[in-house]
């Protein structure tokens, strides 16, 4: 075949180039996809944090469903532990007898078991000989046991609140399709990656395959419906086992969510623990009962956390975007949804601080291809440009805090008394500011003293009113009172005394740092000068208060000083006064007419020894209640001792009333 490839060459290289063609192919993830395969960006790192994560998720979705519709938030977590034998008949599976026991992981050979048993025979003999010569024994280290690869530890994780609820028809896509929700507008939220429950349904797919269980209701509906789904991870759609209406007898209004998970209790319990905790601290206005459930009993938590407020701050509002916020891909997708018809309007009703006037010139200075009446939708992508340049160039005014939603300084103050019991506590709300357009507020408050604080600093972080428990180190507000703060100047010891530093700052764009979003950078100048701010305002406060108590500790002091020296003192002046009396008496001396009566009254025994010692220890008490009340008159405190009371809201369902907010107390106006 002169000319021509032969068969065997041409059918080389038609298999070559199909096979180029396939791997060539290209390929699509969906978003439960990537993130069944990056779990670790939302914080599914282990099991272990997987199912703090998953509390976390349930718990903030609760608080944002309650505070919604103004309804104090009521929460119940309960995490049940769930046994091999348990988990196999919930997925439907018998449980079968090892029978090469070869073959698993934690087989122990002979060798091994023989060597083992002699280790523990050693130390029960040395424990035996200490005990016998009264030694103290150390504590037991727990036996290693062997622990196969395919064990796992499985949780029913149950979340139940009274919030707003979720529509029927709406709950399948809510927790089965990544990326859908009702939080995607620019204003205060907690979630970090807008994902909520949805992770824990792909965990939950991706180490137990069972489903999640969802019972809601909303305010005046007289039925509960009931879903049970799981998600089609590769369509990113929801697969539905059942849908159904229920009767809702008792009138309930809120969301409980249900999910079987893989996780770790015993290296995350304290983390678990510790975040309700702080959550508690931030949300008094909230009531929180979390249960562990364990297979033995002994091991089983129940702790709740209880509310001591009614005072709840304002719901976020949405606002729109800072010119200086915008990026330009933002601008395009603005001008691609927006309902208005000019340039002109296009500018002045989708950004803020943006006004008829402001929005002429800046259109004027764009250039002649520009005018107030152009179609916003003929808008080019090279306009596009030239307008992102004059957003990024042009000043404008700040944009105002009013949106945001801050804990607020009461708050903040009750909840730190109300879990810490410090000694002393200051709070500090600084003013909205601004950074890459975006407003925050930073509060904060320092407490001296108090229950299950360890000596030294104690950093306590929340962003958007949740706690941050990770990466620590890294974090603004650990660098700002590990390195910035003086201590010392303010008379608290950075190292004995036990400090506890609590900053909050919420924003409609938190900069988080890392791929798991737990910690606020350093490298922000105007959010790192307002944390410092804020705390050295909190310290200056009780600088005050310390010295106050420091001198009052130094009048105390006297006066035992003073009181020690009574009878040694008393002793004295009665000696003398015995002397002038016996000179007196033999007219040896002449005294005046005053002390002459007072003397007759020694030699009557009217003036004692005893008597004598009375009167100075009532002239110490005097002078020193004269200087007590001094002090709490400066300090403006009451003479009476203090105790904490909690007052309730005199009719839960009064809804006409006036709040007036102060650092230290809400006053309630009844209408």
């Amino acid at each position: 075949m002169a000319g021509g490839d032969s068969p065997a060459e041409t059918k080389k290289g038609s298999s070559k180039t199909s096979k180029n063609s396939k791997e060539s192919t290209l390929k699509q993830k969906s978003p439960a996809e990537f993130f069944a395969e990056n779990k670790n960006i939302a914080g599914f790192d282990n099991p272990g944090k997987s199912l703090y994560t998953t509390v976390r998720e349930l718990v903030e979705n609760a608080l944002d469903s309650s505070e919604s519709i103004s309804e104090l938030p009521e929460v119940e977590v309960t995490i049940e532990e769930i046994g091999k034998s348990k988990f196999n008949s919930m997925i439907g599976l018998i449980d079968r007898e090892r029978v090469d026991t070869k073959l698993y992981d934690d087989y122990e050979t002979d060798k091994a078991r023989e060597k083992r048993l002699v280790k523990e025979a050693r130390a029960s003999e040395i424990q035996a000989k200490n005990l016998a010569s009264g030694k103290k024994n150390k504590e037991p280290g727990v036996s290693k046991v062997l622990k196969a690869r395919g064990e796992a530890s499985y949780y029913k994780v149950t979340c139940k609140d009274n919030g707003k609820g979720m529509p029927h028809d709406d709950i399948p896509n809510m927790f089965g399709r990544v990326l859908s929700g009702t939080k995607y507008g620019l204003k205060q939220t907690r979630g970090k990656f807008g994902l909520g429950a949805k992770m824990a349904l792909i965990w939950s797919k991706m180490s137990t395959g069972l489903p999640i269980e969802i019972s809601s209701s909303m305010k005046s509906q007289n039925y509960v419906t009931f879903c049970r789904l799981d998600i089609d991870i590769h369509r990113n759609i929801p697969h539905i086992h059942l849908h159904e209406k229920k009767a809702n007898k008792e009138k309930w209004h809120g969301a409980e969510i249900q999910v079987v998970i893989e996780g770790n209790w015993t290296t995350y319990r304290s983390k678990i623990l510790h975040y309700m905790r702080q959550m508690a601290v931030i949300t008094p206005y909230a009531q929180f009962l979390f249960r562990f459930i364990s297979e033995t009993p002994e091991k089983n938590v129940t702790v709740k956390f209880t509310r001591r407020t009614d005072v709840m701050p304002p719901i976020p509002i949405e606002t729109k975007h800072h010119p200086s916020s915008v990026d330009l891909l933002l601008i395009k997708r603005l001008v691609t949804d927006t309902s208005k018809k000019t340039l002109l309007q296009f500018l002045q009703n989708e950004f803020v601080n943006i006004n008829k006037n402001l929005a002429a010139r800046l259109i004027g200075e764009m250039g002649p291809d520009f005018s107030p009446g152009m179609a916003v939708k003929s808008v080019t992508s090279q306009q596009m440009v030239r307008i992102h340049q004059l957003f990024r160039q042009a000043k404008f005014d700040d944009p105002s805090g009013d949106c945001l939603s801050p804990a607020g300084e009461y708050n903040l103050r009750l909840g730190i008394i109300k879990e810490l019991h410090p000694d002393m506590v200051a709070t500090h709300s600084g003013s909205a500011q601004v950074f890459e357009g975006h407003p925050f507020i930073v509060e904060a408050g320092v407490s001296v003293g108090g229950r299950d604080v360890k000596q030294g600093i104690n950093i306590f972080r929340f962003a958007n009113r949740i706690p941050l428990l990770f990466e620590q180190g890294g974090d603004v507000v650990t660098r700002t009172a590990l390195k910035r703060i003086n201590w010392n100047s303010y008379k608290i010891n950075q190292t004995q005394d036990k400090i506890g530093v609590f900053v909050s700052i919420v924003s409609t764009k938190i900069p988080f740092k890392g791929t798991g979003k737990e910690y606020i950078g350093d490298d922000i100048s105007e959010i790192a000068t307002a944390v410092k701010s804020a705390i050295q305002q909190c310290c200056i406060q009780l600088k005050s208060k310390i010295v106050k108590r420091l001198q009052a500790r130094e009048q105390q002091e006297r006066k035992r000083s003073l009181s020690r020296y009574i009878p040694d003192a008393t002793g004295a002046v009665y000696e003398v006064l015995k002397q002038m009396t016996e000179e007196h008496t033999k007219k040896r001396k002449r005294y005046k007419e005053e002390e002459t009566a007072m003397l007759e009254k020694v030699s009557k025994l009217i003036i004692t020894k005893e008597t004598l010692k009375e009167q100075l220890a009532e002239h110490v008490e005097q002078v020193d209640y004269e200087m007590a009340l001094e002090y709490a008159t400066q300090s403006g405190v009451s003479e009476e001792p203090r105790e904490n009371i909690y007052l309730q809201q005199l009719n839960p369902n009064h809804s006409n009333f006036i709040d007036l907010h102060s650092p230290t107390f809400v006053f309630r106006l009844i209408l």
